[in-house]
């Protein structure tokens, strides 16, 4: 089935749950192995959802689920996020499960925490050795959704003090994977106390997610 067909289906259930005042379409955050903290950032997938919910009306269900990569499971979130400072271990059996997963109209949102980098760009070469990572350019249709970032995008923490990058995985002109590299989106998501970030910061962060979200719904 066209990537795009089962999107519009999984939005298309979700709205008729809606009409009897429930929320089903859910998002998750990935669970993989190898040590690191997939678990890092839990208030940010909350608060991204609320977001999502009082400023573009997707009407998500307010819990974050979490998922394992290999589970049959990721087949039920047009969306899943994954985060963490340190390795990321996929077998190869998690490896195409992810790649079916992606394949099938899922979208997967990796956000450097720090710490990330080498072991994702190693990993991802197992769900799809065919394929590297490319910078995106700002006139990219992520960054020109509901908010546009036309420097793309935004500085939420200084880590090494470069300049933020957005990379992607294009399989077949449709974009699988965006990795949001030297910025740290999930922590500009998180509760204003954990961090103490501006509040025009955080909003940035948030508006930024909401343009994932939406790109994976292609909702505009």
């Amino acid at each position: 089935m066209n990537a795009r067909l089962v999107v519009i289906a999984l939005l298309l259930c979700a709205s008729i749950v809606s009409s009897f005042g429930q929320s089903s379409l859910k998002i998750a955050k990935l669970k993989y192995g190898g040590g690191g903290d997939w678990y890092a950032n839990k208030t940010s997938l909350p608060n991204l959802i609320k977001f999502c919910n009082a400023e573009l009306k997707m009407n998500l269900n307010p819990v974050e689920d979490v998922v394992e990569v290999g589970s049959p499971d990721i087949f039920s979130y047009p969306f899943v996020h994954m985060t963490g400072h340190g390795n990321v271990v996929f077998s190869d059996a998690e490896a195409q499960n992810l790649r079916n997963y992606l394949l099938s109209g899922g979208f997967l949102h990796v956000d450097d925490n720090y710490g990330l980098d080498q072991f994702i760009r190693r990993e991802m070469k197992k769900v799809f050795p065919e394929l590297s990572f490319v910078e995106l350019p700002y006139d990219h249709q992520i960054y020109n959704m509901k908010y546009k970032f036309p420097d793309g995008l935004p500085k939420v923490h200084e880590h090494d003090g470069k300049q933020p990058q957005g990379f992607g995985l294009i399989w077949q002109g449709r974009l699988v994977c965006y990795y949001s590299f030297e910025t740290d989106l999930g922590n500009g998501w998180e509760d204003q106390s954990v961090y103490n970030d501006p509040e025009e910061m955080r909003r940035k962060a948030l508006q930024m997610g909401a343009n994932l979200l939406s790109y994976a719904f292609m909702i505009e």
